[in-house]
């Protein structure tokens, strides 16, 4: 199975059963929340996701390569927040994955398309703005 298979598999099955072994041991992981190295955190990071959120869900609107070594991803993400009144929630959003020469994922780093106030508001049942 080629790269692009398996990142857009991993979208279907998000967060569950993810292919950790497509990313360099210190992959280089930036979104508007976080940023740090290695595939330990990454995991980490997925793993809070899928234990406080719920309704998870991942779409993949688009994939490819911008270069040899880049592939760029569109998406959106909606999940329900885990607070008492369960707001749902969406962000849609970008990723540039580099692939290094081994084809390893050597860097991941997400875009949101709205803003993380937006975000924020969804909690208290404001649609998102941008």
């Amino acid at each position: 199975m080629d790269l692009l298979e398996q990142i857009r598999r991993d979208y279907q099955q998000f967060p569950k059963h993810q292919s950790y072994h497509l990313y360099a041991d210190d992959v280089y992981f930036k979104d508007p929340l976080n940023e740090f190295r290695g595939v330990r955190r990454y995991q980490a990071m997925i793993g809070f996701i899928d234990r406080w959120f719920r309704d998870i869900d991942l779409q993949l609107h688009q994939i490819g390569y911008t270069s040899p070594s880049q592939i760029k991803t569109q998406w959106t993400l909606r999940w329900v927040a885990p607070v008492p009144w369960r707001p749902p929630m969406s962000i849609p959003g970008h990723s540039e994955l580099g692939v290094g020469d081994d084809g390893k994922i050597i860097s991941h780093i997400d875009y949101w398309d709205c803003s993380r106030l937006s975000v924020l508001g969804q909690l208290f049942g404001q649609q998102p703005t941008d």
